[in-house]
């Protein structure tokens, strides 16, 4: 069974992962797969050298801001970019042995069409508490945080898309994850 779990940013679903190891549950993080695979697969490295220029990679090692600039001038440059990390990112969940990933933007990058998930988890939290969370852990302000927070689908419709929500504002986790457990396995 795959599972994915998902929420906006500052909603804790990084931390809620790392609980589940408690459980014996390993768990793919997508954005470190991203990183790992655009720092050292040579495939994907020549895919964006063709895509960006040869810039965006000197001595083998990405330039993040060549590669933002270039995704920030036009959605048709993200969609592009996207087009070629994400199928790789796919394909090394896949292979990594594991059956629960985690992915912030599981809806909004269109990621849930390119694997198959039996079960999708959002972990959700008060949009001040998120703010908060944001702002201490980036060290920007609230003006900052509220703009990552409104670059993501919304709160209310990333709950909707999943078949359980956990909610992180202070609750005991570890029971939610224990109930979450149980429901699935009873499925």
């Amino acid at each position: 069974m795959k599972i994915a779990v998902t929420g906006g940013i500052g909603s804790g679903k990084s931390y809620f992962c790392r609980l589940l190891a408690d459980y014996g549950i390993g768990v793919y993080d997508c954005d470190a797969g991203a990183k790992r695979l655009m720092a050292h697969s040579e495939r994907l490295q020549e895919k964006l050298r063709r895509l960006v220029g040869e810039r965006v990679y000197i001595d083998h090692v990405l330039q993040k801001s060549v590669l933002a600039k270039f995704i920030l001038a036009s959605e048709a440059n993200e969609l592009a970019v996207d087009e070629i990390v994400h199928p790789a990112v796919a394909a090394d969940f896949l292979s990594s042995g594991l059956d629960w990933l985690e992915s912030a933007i599981l809806f909004d990058s269109g990621f849930c069409r390119r694997v198959h998930f039996d079960k999708i988890v959002c972990v959700s939290a008060p949009l001040e508490v998120r703010i908060r969370r944001v702002m201490e852990r980036d060290g920007i302000s609230r003006a900052g945080a509220m703009e990552w927070i409104g670059r993501q689908m919304a709160q209310q419709e990333v709950e909707k898309r999943c078949n359980y929500v956990v909610v992180n504002d202070g609750r005991d986790l570890h029971r939610q994850i224990i109930e979450l457990l149980k429901q699935i396995n009873d499925k």
